[in-house]
């Protein structure tokens, strides 16, 4: 292997040998890509396509130790790093140009605490994965709305979702954090233990370490909510949203709403209000007919479903 160049923290270039990449690799339990590499362009994609940029190394980390490593190496290189979780990553900061790309998109480990009402969770678990794994308990963490975007990004962001009004944040319902941070150490992180920097971590997103294992409070939910949304013609937007209003400003913690202007398909435009009631499913009916029956909707969506 030749060796590679890379760019330190200050905007400097630095060789890293071909030593310093096999020992890298060589304490590995996971992979490590270099430009070249069969898989180098695929694991450097993000959902945001508009992202393309070229680390010096990606690191597809298999556990802590992995990232321990990583960060180390890092250091002593004067690497920058970015970090890759769920991979959805619409700001494209999962990817650096000329440093080291930390990917935990593998670390996937799912572990429910149904008496106790609790989930850890891998940094590469999805939203999607972690409802269908607390499902089978009638459990859910809030999160976001999407079920492809990584749970550690959008807790360690905020995470504003469906649950939201009844059980808060994503991020408020982070019981701990296992962390590494810049100089190396895996650190466990709580109300208790380094408080300070389990304040910090959460709602800043990033630059205070590498999140490896995330612990979340579990709520009842489920197994069947009441969602979807009804449009109305653009022509009746005005009062359409005034009802909106009206209707938010009394409905229960367990029934969240959103407006929304969007086009249809064949390119009609529409005014939506899209809902979840997480309630229980026999009241759902009630709480969602205003909805139903204002206008009424040229189109209704509103359905039990998992």
């Amino acid at each position: 292997m030749t060796a590679i160049v890379a760019e330190t923290v200050r905007g400097a270039v630095t060789e890293l040998s071909a030593t310093d990449i096999e020992n890298l690799r060589g304490s590995m339990r996971g992979r490590m890509l270099v430009d070249g590499d069969a898989r180098y362009d695929q694991c450097r994609a993000v959902w945001n396509s508009m992202v393309d940029r070229r680390p010096a190394l990606i690191v597809e980390c298999a556990g802590a130790s992995d990232v321990v490593n990583c960060v180390n190496f890092a250091r002593s290189h004067a690497l920058p790093i970015s970090v890759r979780s769920g991979g959805h990553n619409i700001a494209g900061s999962a990817v650096c140009d000329g440093g080291s790309m930390i990917d935990l998109s593998a670390m996937k480990e799912i572990q429910v605490d149904s008496a106790a009402k609790t989930v850890w969770a891998g940094p590469g678990v999805t939203s999607g994965e972690i409802v269908r794994a607390t499902q089978v308990f009638n459990l859910a963490a809030p999160g976001g709305i999407c079920s492809e975007t990584g749970i550690a990004g959008v807790a360690l962001g905020g995470g504003f979702g469906w649950m939201t009004r009844k059980h808060g944040l994503a991020l408020d319902n982070i019981l701990s954090l296992e962390m590494v941070t810049a100089d190396g150490e895996l650190r466990k992180i709580n109300a208790n233990k380094n408080a300070e920097l389990f304040y910090a971590v959460r709602g800043t997103h990033s630059n205070f370490g590498v999140v490896t294992n995330l612990e979340f409070q579990l709520h009842p939910v489920g197994p069947e909510v009441l969602a979807g949304m009804v449009m109305h013609e653009l022509d009746n937007g005005k009062e359409a949203l005034q009802f909106y209003r009206d209707y938010t400003s009394k409905a229960p913690d367990e029934m969240s709403t959103w407006a929304a202007l969007l086009t249809t398909p064949d390119g009609h435009p529409m005014v939506a209000i899209i809902a979840c009631y997480i309630g229980e499913i026999d009241t759902a009916h009630e709480v969602a007919a205003p909805l139903k029956e204002f206008g009424p909707p040229v189109g209704d969506m509103l359905q039990p479903m998992p």
